[in-house]
């Protein structure tokens, strides 16, 4: 069933359309949110569905539904970033990897440190082009900027994800 389908049937108060849009979107808000956050946050996916659960009944455009949802999303992050950076920052904790490890799971290890590194706008348009498979459109409506910003967002962090990864010595 369509998405646009879903959300009217939300918005007539069925309860099983939710649930089935929570079903069909949580693994991918869950990846948003863990991977802008580097690291899973509960608390911030569920305030993401609370806000899609208090707003759905508003929504004019029931076809742009997964923009629309990761917009709440990225408003969600961001706040939590914010109360982030508000406090100081700990001490570095020096992970020692063994050497018995599968590569597989220390270069996917190596990626996500790398991808945590990059600022969070270059690291957000990555992960919704990239890991959701988002239209440069969707893209560019979730961060709030035209397609061209979200184009040159990628391109330096294309550049910058490249640049963390040789400096963290990863060989391809």
């Amino acid at each position: 069933m369509s998405d646009e389908l879903l959300v009217v049937r939300c918005q007539l108060g069925e309860r099983d359309a939710f649930a089935e849009l929570v079903r069909t979107w949580h693994g991918a808000v869950e990846r948003y949110v863990g991977r802008m956050l580097a690291g899973p946050d509960d608390d911030v996916v569920q305030e993401v569905w609370l806000a899609v659960f208090k707003g759905l009944p508003k929504l004019r455009q029931p076809d742009r539904f997964a923009p629309w949802l990761f917009a709440i999303a990225r408003r969600a992050v961001t706040n939590r970033l914010r109360d982030v950076y508000a406090q100081p920052e700990p001490e570095p904790i020096d992970d020692l990897l063994g050497e018995d490890e599968a590569e597989g799971v220390v270069d996917r290890e190596t990626l996500g440190r790398a991808l945590a590194a990059l600022p969070p706008r270059e690291r957000e348009v990555l992960l919704l082009f990239y890991l959701e498979d988002l239209p440069l459109d969707a893209c560019a409506q979730i961060c709030a900027v035209p397609v061209g910003t979200v184009k040159s967002r990628l391109n330096r962090a294309r550049k910058l994800l490249r640049e963390e990864l040789v400096r963290k010595e990863y060989e391809a």
